[in-house]
């Protein structure tokens, strides 16, 4: 007999205490994910028949879903150790009607359906446990503000058989924090609200409800079947409950575990067919839990343990592939030396430690990259294929993310792509540009948004690739440095002005000529330096022998070689004067000349002075006197004249 019918029928002694049991019932859900309750005096009827006849509507609803099965035993675990909750359901479903069932409803209100990261169906038929297909239908003349999902059964269930299965789902941003802010010195309390009776489409004859907590516990909803013990938070059992039974259960308990959220993390995976595949990833990483107030003191967090804040978190640890190598961590600064790797042939790990410590509310922002050898994650297919076969979830020990962005770069000339996941992504494609590309990599881009730990299975990448393409980039180098070498040659050899009658060229060849000119202009007058030099050396000669006669021979000499250079400096001031080039440095010669001249007369009027006054036998005073004059008009003249040449030196 139908149950609504039994429950109906039953003595009316029982049937209060049922009614009592079952109150809570209805057909709704609010965007609360409370069940709205039914106001049984909204009419003259008799509550027991209205609630009957509330019954009777949801059996006729689901008549489809629950006129086969019922849920013959139910039990639920709730762990709530960390800020990702997982339930397992373990359910032993039976087949009462007559006809063969090859799937079955799991039914969760919208509320919690919002938050469901992921969820999974394990069957195991003594032998081999497997996964069965799960996956979200929606079922007509079923009550609405409840999403449903389908498991397909690996073979029918006959009449009077029983399937056990065991349902793990996971959810996120269920624990609010209550308080919402907290100060350094407190610890963090959550609060979790969930059904006390197992939401199904099909009555359940047996059920019992085990919260797994990680501290003490503020509150939690009382019940005559409720037990506290240690870390455990037991409700039932419960016995023959209708379908979409509801009653709530609230739980106020404290959890100081890390509420690590990364609100972004884009992974790119670079194949290199040279035999390393790079990883680099970004993370946007925030604490998801109650915010601090009262703002962060640092000495209060270094000298007191109490005041480090019991829910903030400085440590992640990241689980790495086997033989990870080249390994850094780096922020917007720079490199973070505060992390430790170590690990062996299986794993390796690596825990980071962020500039400062995450407390509610707060963000940080850093990479880690790291290579992996190619023969550990690439292989051969069918088909000629290659497939690429890596995890896909984060690495990072129990962390949300909120949006996860993988990207996987294929050697450029890869085609026939496709993608094999084990859970829906949205998938694209884009084009990356690297040094000696042409036509760029092709790259697919994998999103997922709510990504948990359990997110982190293999997908695979197959696609095709020409291995005579690896000689592309080494043969573009090698062309292009032979192309250059030839360039070179080419420049070298190749005269590569317009004309030799050109007026450019012309004029280049004309300030050639007076380059040449003005060097040759101060070879002399460093010639005339040298000649004063050696009048100033007969001079000094004569004050020690006294040989007037070596004296007056050297001044001959020394003006027959002032008259040398004379006669070969005048055909070079003639071309001076008639090239246009020279027209911003002739002044300069011209001045550099007259001062000579006037050198040469003062070099001349004091060796004979000094001469005639040793003929004359006078002391060295009265030849001191009678120079001094020329001497001074002689050293000002020189350091005019060195000037001059070295100010024509820089032309």
């Amino acid at each position: 007999m139908d149950l609504i019918w039994a429950d109906f029928l039953i003595p009316r002694e029982r049937e209060r205490e049922r009614e009592r049991v079952l109150e809570p019932v209805s057909l709704s859900v609010d965007s609360n994910s409370t069940f709205t309750p039914i106001d049984h005096r909204s009419d003259g009827m008799d509550r027991r028949l209205q609630f009957a006849f509330v019954l009777l509507c949801l059996g006729l609803l689901s008549s489809t879903a629950r006129s086969d099965l019922v849920v013959s035993k139910a039990e639920r675990l709730v762990d709530l150790n960390s800020h990702i909750v997982r339930v397992l359901s373990k359910l032993k479903v039976e087949n009462e009607g007559p006809d063969d069932v090859s799937e079955v409803l799991l039914a969760l209100p919208d509320a919690q359906a919002k938050n469901l990261a992921a969820i999974r169906t394990f069957y195991s038929d003594g032998k081999l446990g497997f996964v069965l297909p799960t996956e979200p239908i929606e079922p007509k003349g079923m009550p609405s503000d409840v999403t449903y999902y389908s498991i397909a059964l690996p073979k029918k269930l006959g009449k009077g058989k029983t399937v056990s299965l065991d349902v793990l789902s996971i959810f996120t941003r269920s624990l609010k924090p209550f308080p919402e802010e907290i100060t350094q010195a407190e610890s963090q309390l959550v609060v979790y609200t969930d059904n006390m009776y197992y939401t199904s489409p099909y009555p359940v004859k047996y059920q019992s409800l085990v919260f797994r907590l990680p501290g003490r516990v503020e509150s939690y909803t009382k019940y005559p079947k409720v037990e506290l013990v240690k870390s455990e938070l037991r409700y039932g059992p419960f016995e023959m409950q209708p379908a979409f039974s509801y009653s709530p259960v609230v739980v106020h308990f404290e959890n100081n575990n890390p509420f690590a959220v990364a609100n972004e993390l884009v992974r790119e995976i670079e194949i290199s067919h040279w035999g390393n595949v790079r990883v680099t990833e970004q993370y946007t990483i925030s604490h998801g839990g109650a915010s601090l107030k009262n703002g962060f003191s640092r000495i209060e967090y270094q000298a007191r343990p109490y005041m480090r804040g019991a829910s903030s978190f400085r440590i992640l640890i990241a689980k790495l592939p086997a033989r990870a190598h080249s390994v850094y961590y780096r922020d917007e600064i720079g490199n973070i030396s505060t992390s430790h790797l170590w690990g062996d042939s299986q794993r390796t790990q690596l825990e980071i430690e962020p500039r400062f410590p995450i407390f509610g509310g707060w963000k940080t922002t850093f990479t880690i990259g790291y290579s992996l050898p190619l023969h550990d994650f690439l292989f051969e297919a069918d088909g000629g294929k290659r497939v690429l076969n890596m995890t896909f979830g984060c690495p990072l020990d129990e962390v949300l993310v909120e949006k996860h962005i993988v990207k996987v770069v294929l050697p450029e000339g890869s085609k026939d792509i496709t993608v094999a996941t084990l859970f829906p992504t949205k998938q694209s494609e884009d084009v990356k540009y690297s040094h000696l590309d042409i036509l760029g990599r092709p790259v697919v881009v994998l999103e997922k948004d709510n990504v948990v730990p359990e997110h982190n299975l293999y997908f695979q990448v197959y696609y095709k690739f020409n291995n005579i393409s690896l000689l592309s980039e080494p043969m573009m180098l090698i062309v292009g440095i032979f192309l250059l070498f030839v360039a070179c040659i080419v420049y070298m050899h190749t005269d590569l002005a317009i004309s030799k009658t050109s007026s450019s060229y012309l004029e280049k060849l004309q300030w050639e000529e007076v380059q040449a000119t003005v060097q040759h202009i101060k070879n002399i007058f460093d010639q005339y330096l040298a000649v004063h030099d050696k009048l100033e050396s007969s001079l000094r000669d004569l004050s020690r022998s006294g040989d007037v006669q070596s004296c007056k021979a050297a001044r001959k000499a020394a003006d027959a070689q002032f008259k040398e250079l004379a006669k070969e400096l005048k055909p070079l001031l003639t071309f001076l004067q008639s090239c246009s080039q020279a027209s911003s440095i002739l002044p300069k010669i011209e001045e550099l000349v007259t001062k000579e001249k006037e050198m040469q007369e003062k070099e001349m009027a004091k060796h004979t002075t000094v001469v005639d006054c040793f003929e004359k036998k006078l002391g060295g005073k009265d030849i001191e006197s009678r120079i001094a004059s020329q001497q001074q008009k002689l050293t000002s003249l020189k350091q005019e004249v060195e000037s001059l040449l070295d100010s024509i030196s820089e032309i």
